[in-house]
């Protein structure tokens, strides 16, 4: 039952994600792929003329938070045999992180660093969270082979993102770094429903 819970609740939750921000991008001052492409999912979240639809885009960031802080404790925690410590951690820092992003928006000098500071926290923090996972459970399997190429995958293009913060194209390297948890999320759903 618990492991039905949690799958639902992970998928829903990516889900949702994917969902809200697809509408708030249709609706973003630009066209959707303009959108992708050159404007970051933080500038979704921004309440202005720009993004009229801002309060669905920073529901999504606070209920994947909410998402995985409530699956990883609830149930995922059940499938760690070791590093429990640093999942607990890494999962408290990443969900976290991610309802920082939604509550505290970009674009204010006064509470851009806050918003900075939870999207690290969320990105970095929830790639590292990946790897650490792979590693942590009982047999290398499928499920663990896919979240480790999710995690480093995610932290190197985090680390292309950190370097090209100038770029006309870092969006795209954000939105990647960031695809590889909500991805994750959907397969932890999917497998602990098969479970």
């Amino acid at each position: 039952m618990k492991s039905k819970v949690a799958g639902y609740a992970f998928i829903v939750g990516s889900v949702y994600y994917l969902v809200a921000e697809a509408i708030s991008a249709t609706l973003f001052n630009a066209s959707i792929i303009n959108t992708y492409v050159f404007h970051t999912i933080s500038e979704l979240g921004i309440p202005n003329a720009n993004s009229p639809l801002f309060w669905l885009m920073n529901s999504a960031f606070i209920l994947i938070g909410l998402t995985l802080i409530f699956g990883n404790f609830y149930r995922f925690k059940d499938y760690i045999i070791k590093n429990k410590a640093v999942f607990y951690i890494l999962t408290l820092v990443t969900g976290l992180g991610v309802i920082v992003v939604g509550l505290i928006h970009g674009g204010n000098p006064l509470t851009s660093g806050y918003h900075t500071l939870g999207a690290v926290m969320a990105i970095l923090g929830g790639n590292i969270l990946l790897v650490v996972i792979s590693r942590s459970m009982g047999d290398f399997s499928i499920f663990q082979k896919i979240t480790l190429v999710l995690g480093v995958f995610g932290i190197i293009a985090f680390w292309i993102l950190f370097f090209s913060m100038e770029s006309i194209y870092m969006p795209v390297f954000e939105r990647l770094s960031v695809y590889t948890l909500i991805l994750w999320s959907f397969l932890t759903g999917v497998y602990l429903l098969g479970d």
